[in-house]
């Protein structure tokens, strides 16, 4: 079974970027669809982005399209979320998960992703 560790979140001003990285452990992680998602305080969970096992096809919800990009590093066994153009409004804390291993790709359905990471908490200020 697969184990999944964000990093990369903190403290960055409005318009700045910040990098976060998924790292898997237990398996293989391109051998899964990993998505990223971020839940901020009394809100739901929110889809952000996704990344197919075949092929890499990646798949982005509208309010980040243009300004995120999901990425993979198979030599690292991690898949990355780029975020420009930070907006305060985008504080949350950012979570990575997996589906489970070589199926279907479910890019924006969060009830099929399986494994989650515990979170990093990304903070904007204005």
């Amino acid at each position: 079974q697969v184990q999944l560790v964000e990093s990369g979140g903190g403290l960055v001003q409005a318009g700045g970027s910040l990098r976060l990285s998924c790292t898997a452990s237990g398996d293989t992680l391109s051998s899964y669809a990993v998505g990223w998602f971020r839940q901020a305080p009394g809100k739901e969970r929110e889809f952000l982005a996704s990344i197919s096992w075949f092929l890499d096809n990646t798949y982005y919800a509208d309010s980040v399209k243009g300004r995120f990009t999901i990425s993979r590093d198979n030599r690292k066994n991690t898949v990355f979320l780029q975020m420009n153009s930070l907006k305060p409004e985008v504080t949350a804390v950012y979570y990575c998960a997996a589906a489970p291993r070589y199926s279907q790709w479910p890019q924006g359905t969060i009830n099929e992703y399986a494994y989650w990471g515990q979170g990093t908490q990304v903070t904007v200020s204005s």
